[in-house]
């Protein structure tokens, strides 16, 4: 009786060192685990979500920014590149105005010394990112997005990669489809991914050439008119100086993760180019009166969507380092 407990316990211990061993072939080849800090930082994901917690309660729209730091961060591969601050000679992805707006940095810092008390030098400011915005999503009363770690941190920031790299509110549907293929998704799977558009907000230069000179007829011409007064024309060229009055996504429900965006589509409120056009084109029409009937289904595929971008060309293994401040490198 006695042998078959040693050789029960020498079983588990030996599963339990192949599965060990397996997470650091896996991450050594270039991929991400599930609990990757498990063993080298046990409490790293939750310091993160009770940090996101207080400063949701804090500040609520800390969780609004979180969450576009995982995309503002994935488009060129999910590194934390963009919290860089830039060199002498190289201005860095902050500085692109495909950037403007991006805020609330110094919250994300909090988090950050919060994690690194706990354990310096071990967890990466990407993976805090990913996990940080899927925390603010669930936060925001969306799906929780279960992620994989295991990223390190980029010592490059290019800002030209920004300006040429995120699409623009400008963007049409086959750019935006071409793009999002790039990254893994399909047509559902972007069309779901855009609905993060339900919360946030958006600048008056984001939307302008919507109201100037004249009105966009496709847009409702009562919301146009609400629009124009919030954002009286005309607007100054954004490569010239930046209009910064805003616009809630969605007016209605702007802090919920919620379909209200789908339904504001249908109701030819959608507030930029790139979001209307969503309803406007075959192609996508039918995941926009999918999603804005079954939230559940927006949900479960906005969970998918997310998860592909936040995996996006990640740095493992021994590629990058990880920082112990996150805005420059080591």
């Amino acid at each position: 009786m006695r042998r078959s407990k040693y050789s029960i316990l020498l079983l588990l211990l030996l599963c339990a060192a192949l599965a060990h061993k397996s997470i650091i072939q896996d991450v050594a080849a270039g991929g991400l685990v599930y609990n990757y800090y498990a063993k080298s930082c046990p409490r790293a994901e939750k310091i993160i979500h009770d940090m996101v917690d207080k400063l949701y309660y804090k500040k609520g729209n800390t969780a609004v920014s979180f969450v576009r730091y995982v995309f503002h961060d994935c488009f060129n591969g999910c590194d934390a590149s963009f919290l860089l601050d830039s060199t002498a000679n190289s201005p860095a992805e902050k500085e692109s105005h495909s950037q403007t707006g991006m805020r609330n940095f110094k919250w994300f810092d909090q988090i950050k010394a919060a994690v690194e008390k706990e354990c310096p030098g071990v967890v990466s400011c990407a993976d805090i990112i990913a996990l940080a915005g899927s925390d603010s999503i669930a936060q925001l009363g969306g799906p929780r997005v279960a992620l994989k770690t295991g990223r390190r941190d980029s010592i490059v920031s290019l800002k030209k990669s920004a300006d040429d790299g995120i699409p623009t509110p400008q963007t049409d549907v086959t750019s935006l489809l071409a793009y999002f293929k790039k990254i893994g998704l399909n047509t559902a799977q972007t069309v779901a991914l855009l609905g993060v558009h339900t919360v946030g907000r958006a600048h008056c230069e984001s939307f302008g050439e919507r109201l100037y000179p004249k009105l966009d007829p496709i847009m409702d011409p009562l919301y146009g008119a609400m629009l124009r007064k919030r954002c009286p024309g005309p607007i100054p060229n954004p490569h010239v100086s930046v209009h910064f009055t805003y616009m809630r996504n969605d007016p209605g429900t702007p802090m919920l993760f919620d379909n209200h965006y789908y339904v504001n589509l249908i109701n030819r409120q959608g507030l930029m180019h790139v979001d209307q056009e969503l309803y406007n084109d075959a192609r996508t029409r039918e995941y926009v009166l999918l999603y804005a009937k079954d939230q559940n289904q927006w949900h479960a595929d906005f969970t998918q969507a997310f998860q592909i971008l936040s995996e996006y060309k990640p740095l493992t293994g021994s590629q990058g380092q990880i920082r112990k401040q996150c805005s420059y490198i080591n």
